[in-house]
């Protein structure tokens, strides 16, 4: 392994720490898995990460592993790429969204994606889906409305909340849920668009073979 490696699966959680981590300029290197291969179950990257989840993050024998650690790390580790804010506010604000994102959005797709999580019984499975669906829903409208100002979600300046708001809103639009995102929450949507004219975010879509926001 190299000085530093994220591993990722294509369209996961990882998407936001990849786009934070090319956004920074520095070199890495990825290693991609397949999660529907089973690849986070296999030996060799459970030596990695004995959760079996995506993202991780290897630095020279140092393994981070949580989407929001990762996100707070790469950009206090690259303060010149000004990607976490300076205000203390700011700071405050940057928190506040990624753990708004990340116990509430990230729970209520798991309950779509992964029922068997939540019910051992396969005839409940069914139920907790809708609710799932349905709590994301309510939970992008209210991010729908925080977002409702327009520009970048901190302080007017990009920083590594919105990959993560990114993150969600590919979900939104996906095959689980097919929310008409445009439709449902333009001012999301308006966000995700201007993420897209981003370098780094093309070049990590493409890498990962995503649509862009469109």
């Amino acid at each position: 392994m190299t000085a530093r490696t994220l591993y990722y699966a294509p369209g996961a959680c990882s998407l936001a720490s990849h786009i934070a981590l090319e956004e920074t300029g520095a070199p890495y290197e990825t290693v991609r898995l397949n999660l529907q291969a089973g690849d986070q179950r296999a030996p060799e990257y459970l030596a990695v990460n004995e959760r079996g989840r995506v993202p991780a993050l290897y630095e020279d024998g140092w393994v981070l592993t949580e989407n929001t650690a990762l996100l707070r790390h790469i950009a206090r580790a690259h303060p010149e790429a000004r990607l976490w804010p300076e205000d203390l506010r700011d700071q405050a604000v940057a928190d506040e969204w990624l753990g708004w994102l990340s116990t509430n959005h990230h729970p209520a797709f798991a309950h779509i994606r992964r029922a068997e999580r939540y019910s051992a019984d396969e005839a409940a499975h069914p139920g907790i889906r809708d609710k799932g669906a349905d709590t994301f829903g309510d939970l992008c409208t209210m991010t729908e409305v925080r977002l409702s100002n327009g520009g970048w979600a901190v302080g007017g300046r990009y920083s590594v909340v919105d990959p993560y708001l990114l993150l969600f809103w590919t979900w939104g639009r996906g095959p689980a849920l097919g929310f008409d995102m445009a439709e449902r929450f333009p001012a999301w949507t308006k966000h995700a668009r201007a993420m897209a004219e981003r370098p780094a975010v093309q070049r990590v879509f493409a890498r990962e073979g995503l649509p862009l926001p469109a």
